[in-house]
């Protein structure tokens, strides 16, 4: 069963009834509340033309355990050319991780979507991780939403040579001090060429629900 969220309505249903594409509801809007309930309980928006908001939580669970994060001697050249930052251009990584994605192959990252997260940043639960190259310009990142030691992934964005991989490489790191997990909601190729694997759904929202408790990662 597919649920109806009304406009005044910041609870989700149970994440296990998904269907079989991992589609739990829609409606509603993605006001800050919503998006934060929505995290804290393994559920994530997925917006699609012509169709009210989406929510998801899909069964099985791309994630990617930061100490298995491929990392190849070339690349391990590549991570010298970059300098990251944390959190010092975050609306220039989501505009970016936007309109790169438009152009290629169309983006769910609409203007919404962008105030909501740009908003969830200036709240402390949204980051952004930076490569700039050696001239200071920002060449690559990604972006995402942290909920206790858990970095759920968003987007992420290139304009060099394994830049947005240098920013991934850093953000591994950090995690993996926290001894958290990358959630990276959906496999896909680039996905799995990277690390990832899948996890039951019911897995996934153990680990979520321990990593609440936990210090956050950043």
């Amino acid at each position: 069963m597919i649920y109806e969220l009304k406009k005044d309505d910041f609870l989700f249903p149970n994440p296990k009834e998904a269907d079989a594409n991992g589609l739990l509801a829609f409606g509603g809007d993605l006001n800050t509340k919503r998006l934060i309930n929505a995290y804290k309980n393994g559920i994530f928006p997925w917006p699609c033309p012509n169709y009210p908001l989406l929510w998801f939580s899909p069964n099985p669970r791309a994630v990617l355990y930061p100490n298995s994060l491929h990392v190849s001697r070339s690349f391990k050249r590549s991570l010298k050319k970059y300098e990251i930052k944390v959190d010092t251009k975050f609306y220039e990584v989501i505009t970016l991780c936007a309109s790169i994605r438009k152009s290629k192959q169309g983006t769910w990252i609409t203007e919404e979507m962008m105030k909501a997260y740009c908003k969830l940043f200036e709240l402390g639960f949204a980051h952004s991780i930076e490569s700039y190259n050696d001239s200071g310009e920002l060449v690559g990142g990604l972006y995402g939403v942290c909920m206790g030691n858990i970095f759920c992934g968003e987007s992420m964005f290139s304009l060099q040579q394994d830049a947005s991989k240098a920013a991934l490489y850093a953000l591994s790191k950090k995690v993996e001090s926290k001894e958290g997990i990358i959630d990276c909601q959906i496999m896909n190729s680039h996905l799995s060429s990277l690390g990832a694997v899948d996890i039951s759904r019911d897995e996934f929202l153990q680990i979520l629900s321990d990593s609440l408790g936990k210090s956050a990662i950043f």
